[in-house]
């Protein structure tokens, strides 16, 4: 017994002469038209809307395309210019308060405390700077130890704010990270293999500068159950550590924008 799928009009056997019964010929051509006709008039609207995109530049150019990071180093130095330029301002305004302002010599005192307080003056004495870096490349394990992991060979958000930790509990009167002074908003944080701090990026060999009694900053470092860990790892696998003392030592007052809410009297 045949079976119809095997032949395409049921009992139709031997070689078939012309078109199929009862179907139109020409049918078999119009999806095929229809379906060229498609592909041309998309391939039209493809060709337009790559001219008006490109407006006479090269897609396939490497060099018109913006790396993130490309962008963030712009984005860097932006916030750095705008950071300088806030300061100068400052600077004029704090010249024109102190000629026309008739407060008493107590109130300036007690206005200049606020300013040291707030990090928005200058601050200067003796100091220690603390370098944190990377693992050297190709770093390996000293004897004893499990040979390292990527996250093992580089400098974490967590070791830098152990230090800043440290140094505030140590008794800082100030305290700088790489260029910029530190405030009571200021948040370390570490994205990848890059310190963003105030709106700049900033790269390993990371500085922290703390102006203040140098015996004491030192002990409250020791004392650090976080620096502890971090020192493990500096013999284990070669991360940076370097402390310095430093004599005289100026710590620029924060130059960015600080957002200041004012209490207002109730009734």
């Amino acid at each position: 017994m045949s079976n119809s799928a095997d032949s395409p009009e049921g009992s139709l056997q031997g070689p078939l002469q012309g078109p199929l019964p009862g179907r139109d010929h020409h049918s078999r051509w119009r999806p095929v038209r229809l379906l060229t006709a498609a592909v041309f008039a998309l391939a039209g609207l493809i060709f337009v809307t790559s001219f008006n995109t490109a407006k006479g530049t090269n897609l396939r150019t490497d060099d018109s395309l913006l790396k993130l990071s490309d962008l963030i180093q712009q984005r860097s130095a932006k916030n750095g210019a705008l950071g300088d330029s806030t300061a100068a301002v400052r600077e004029d305004v704090d010249a024109l308060a102190q000629r026309d302002d008739g407060s008493t010599k107590a109130e300036d005192a007690r206005l200049s405390a606020l300013e040291q307080a707030a990090g928005t003056e200058k601050l200067s004495g003796d100091a220690l700077t603390v370098t944190l870096n990377d693992a050297p490349p190709n770093a390996q394990a000293a004897p004893g130890y499990p040979e390292p992991r990527a996250n093992d060979l580089v400098i974490h958000q967590q070791d830098l704010q152990a230090v800043v930790n440290a140094l505030w509990k140590g008794g800082a009167k100030g305290i700088q990270v790489m260029d910029q002074r530190l405030i009571s908003t200021s948040a370390v944080r570490c994205v990848g293999n890059t310190l963003i701090l105030q709106g700049r990026v900033y790269s390993p060999p990371y500085k922290i500068t703390a102006v203040g009694d140098q015996g004491a900053l030192e002990k409250a470092m020791t004392a650090s159950p976080a620096i502890q860990n971090y020192q493990l790892y500096v013999k284990a696998y070669g991360l940076g550590w370097k402390v310095d003392e430093r004599e005289a030592v100026t710590l620029p007052g924060y130059s960015g924008t600080v957002d200041l809410h004012y209490a207002k009297p109730v009734g």
